[in-house]
């Protein structure tokens, strides 16, 4: 009997939309992941269907990302952002036709961009969601649904409302999208606490993703470590990440993409060249951009970088793909001589934007480990919900509060650096919740939509990203802004539900900035709304 490999795509970024701006700097995470890790995956996926390879992996689409994605104005900047890749590469060829070598790097970008932009506009219409959707539909794909703006759910258990609300919005939203229920539940940062399965229960999700300390310091101690899913109290199933998995490619000392022969993510010409070559990537302000153009390899050491050879590094992603493979292969042989007549499943979870931005040759690697998957006698590719349906009895366990950060808790998402947002959030939480059950959701239009910007608002605030990037450093200015500016536009909107005078020009303008879940039910923050059902 095979053991089980779930090989788990995280696709998630915050919620990041500036129609205020015409040109707007972090929007470009987003075009940046639709060029490097959407298409390329999509690709990845269409090639080993024409192949007739069978494929059946996980990947979240974040109710965030998946509103970005679905967004007029963002779909036509994406394109505008294509367009600006595809001159900048056509000028590079042509810079370049003294060197060789770089006139071929210049041309292999040129060529991507240009097949990325044609892929977007006229095979896709813009719409990659549903692309992702059509996988799933055809079998290859299981989506897991996700909470509405990635909050991170241990630092709200005293507040069951927020929690309540996270998890309800991003199961309607993945409804409305794809058209049939969830089965799996992605916990943003893999954040754990007991008792959460019960919101989890009562939509109707059969499973959920955890980092492997939740599992391993379970009560009582799990039979078989994180290689068999774990019931909670009310039967929702927890798997576990496996740390020997994960190391192979997120550890920065032994992990694959810092082999030499990758191409090197830091040297980019948006940085390297002259402002005046690259002026379509330069802000006004005078701040420069990645363009996703680059000549150089990792090559190792602090020294200068050699030039990057495509050829090489795509042959080095095959060989790492062959080596983990081997290495599940040997996993899955020993796991199946311990466990006896138990299936053994490894789950794998990564972040989707690793495999094409961060790690250029990521999408390779991705394709060759399915297709050398196929041909295993050891293991087969499997979705949670696979496994389940073929598990027995599942052991009952009481799991530990866990992330997948830093240390394994709560540390990256509660620190010097960030504690100051929590009494406001909370304070706001209150304050919805109060409102709500005081004055419940059936008020005149104006006072519905202001009631209902509110909530996106302190959602938005909410989300685990700000605490991230603030923790980290990167970004924090823009984290700390967004924070403050969601938080004050709640408040704005809160005196003036309670005053009854709406500032309806205000409103206006925060709708059309933020406005993802247009269907909203503030009735989720009503603090006795558990008690339904």
């Amino acid at each position: 009997m095979r053991g089980h490999f779930c090989l788990i795509l995280h696709a998630h970024l915050p919620f990041v939309r500036h129609p205020e701006h015409d040109d707007f700097l972090e929007e470009g995470w987003l075009y940046e992941a639709v060029a490097e890790c959407y298409l390329p995956l999509i690709s990845v996926l269409e090639g080993l269907r024409a192949d007739e390879i069978p494929v059946r992996i996980a990947l979240t689409l974040t109710p965030t990302l998946g509103s970005m994605l679905r967004d007029p104005l963002l779909r036509s900047r994406c394109v505008r952002w294509l367009d600006r890749l595809v001159d900048l590469a056509a000028r590079e060829v042509r810079r370049n036709r003294a060197d060789p070598a770089l006139q071929a790097l210049a041309k292999f970008h040129f060529d991507r961009f240009e097949r990325a932009r044609s892929d977007f506009q006229n095979r896709f219409l813009g719409d990659l969601v549903g692309a992702f959707r059509r996988f799933q539909d055809e079998g290859a794909l299981e989506i897991l649904a996700s909470a509405a703006t990635h909050a991170y759910l241990p630092l709200w258990q005293t507040r069951s409302e927020a929690v309540r609300a996270q998890v309800s919005l991003g199961i309607q939203q993945y409804r409305g999208v794809f058209g049939r229920d969830p089965k799996g539940f992605w916990l943003p940062e893999c954040g754990y606490f007991p008792g959460v399965e019960e919101f989890l229960r009562k939509e109707g999700i059969r499973y959920f993703v955890v980092d492997s300390g939740a599992i391993l310091d379970a009560e009582p101690s799990p039979r078989y470590g994180v290689f068999a899913p774990l019931a909670t109290s009310n039967r929702v199933a927890a798997f576990g990440r496996d740390p020997q998995t994960s190391i192979q490619v997120w550890s920065a000392e032994e992990g694959f993409p810092g082999h030499p022969d990758y191409r090197e993510f830091y040297r980019d010409i948006g940085f390297d060249l002259p402002p005046e070559q690259v002026s379509t990537f330069v802000l006004p302000t005078g701040i420069r951009r990645a363009t996703g153009i680059k000549y150089h390899r990792v090559t190792g050491g602090a020294g200068e970088k050699a030039p990057y050879d495509r050829g090489v590094a795509v042959a080095q992603a095959q060989a790492h793909a062959r080596e983990f493979v081997a290495s599940r292969t040997d996993q899955f042989r020993r796991l199946s001589a311990l466990m006896g007549p138990r299936r053994p499943v490894v789950v794998a979870p990564f972040d989707a934007e690793l495999f094409g931005h961060w790690w250029f040759e990521g999408p390779e690697f991705l394709d060759a480990v399915i297709r050398e998957s196929a041909g295993s006698d050891a293991f087969e590719l499997a979705t949670p919900t696979d496994h389940l349906e073929s598990a027995p009895v599942l052991q009952e366990a009481a799991l530990s509060l866990s992330s997948w950060g830093e240390g394994g808790y709560s540390a990256v998402w509660l620190d010097r650096a960030n504690a100051w947002m929590y009494p406001r959030l909370f304070s706001a939480t209150r304050q919805l919740a109060d409102f709500v059950g005081r004055n419940g959701t059936e008020l005149n239009a104006t006072r519905q939509r202001a009631l209902r910007q509110a909530a996106r608002e302190l959602l938005l605030a909410q989300s685990s990203d700000w605490a991230f990037m603030l923790k980290a450093g990167t970004t924090a200015a823009y984290a700390q802004r967004r924070v403050s500016e969601h938080l004050a536009n709640f408040s704005k909107l809160q005196s003036g539900l309670a005053s009854g005078r709406i500032d309806g020009g205000a409103l206006e303008r925060m709708e059309s900035r933020n406005n993802l879940f247009p269907a909203l039910d503030p009735g989720l923050f009503a603090a006795d709304a558990h008690k339904a059902g």
